[in-house]
């Protein structure tokens, strides 16, 4: 991308945490986001949140379920019909169930499989279309758990090595298109996930903000140059 400025971004599970960091960067920047959640009013209300910071870009909250091919579908036509194109997908949207594979359940595979690896693979192909249309960029949100395995994260290790790899895939496919892809590979970030509230003692973790930083700075490298595989970590661990 040439200019941030005027672009249309479109970010599943925006409404906190990195999703919203990383939108308020862009509008910031001058472009516009839209903002998905499973919930309307959640939805609603980071948007409606970031439209009150008074930044140069727009914000728009739409109810979508990433589980949902026909659902990211929709999202993307109302993107499209409200600002006229859509030139960045963001797949944010995740899940973290997190146990020995002896107690793991069912349920909480095929959810986390579900949202972070089949959900990014929903709005990929919504969204691709436009990406190819307006020489885009896609960014996924995957994880150091990407490339590390650990005990207890047999799921969210499966669905994050996956999406790694997808998204590599997914790279060599598009780029002869004009079509960008990164996969940004964050450790810990000071955000809600895992049910986890952030609070001043986060000050050593990665902050929603530094990776919406880092979406722009992507977003801005030249066309010749494209960092596909980024990882973050924090600088000085606790």
């Amino acid at each position: 991308m040439k200019t941030i400025n005027n672009s249309v971004a479109y970010i599943t599970g925006g409404t906190k945490g990195i999703g919203f960091g990383v939108a308020e960067a862009i509008m910031t920047e001058g472009g516009n986001v839209v903002i998905t959640s499973r919930d309307q009013s959640a939805a609603e209300a980071a948007a409606t949140a970031l439209n009150d910071k008074g930044l140069p870009g727009k914000a728009l909250g739409v109810e979508a379920d990433v589980r949902n091919l026909e659902s990211q579908k929709k999202a993307i036509a109302l993107a499209k019909s409200t600002f006229g194109k859509v030139d960045v997908v963001i797949a944010n949207a995740g899940v973290g169930h997190f146990a020995p594979i002896q107690e793991m359940t069912t349920e909480q595979w095929q959810e986390t499989i579900d949202i972070n690896l089949t959900g990014v693979f929903n709005s990929v192909k919504a969204g691709m279309d436009e990406l190819i249309a307006n020489q885009g960029y896609l960014l996924t949100i995957a994880s150091l758990a990407g490339t590390n395995f650990f005990a207890s994260g047999a799921a969210y290790n499966a669905s994050k090595f996956g999406l790694v790899g997808f998204t590599q895939a997914v790279m060599l496919d598009v780029r002869k298109h004009g079509v960008k892809v990164s996969t940004i590979m964050p450790g810990s970030v000071a955000t809600h996930f895992n049910d986890h509230t952030p609070s001043p003692a986060d000050d050593w973790k990665i902050q929603p903000e530094d990776i919406g930083q880092m979406v722009v700075d992507l977003l801005k490298m030249p066309a010749r140059t494209l960092p596909s595989k980024v990882e973050v970590r924090p600088a000085v661990p606790k």
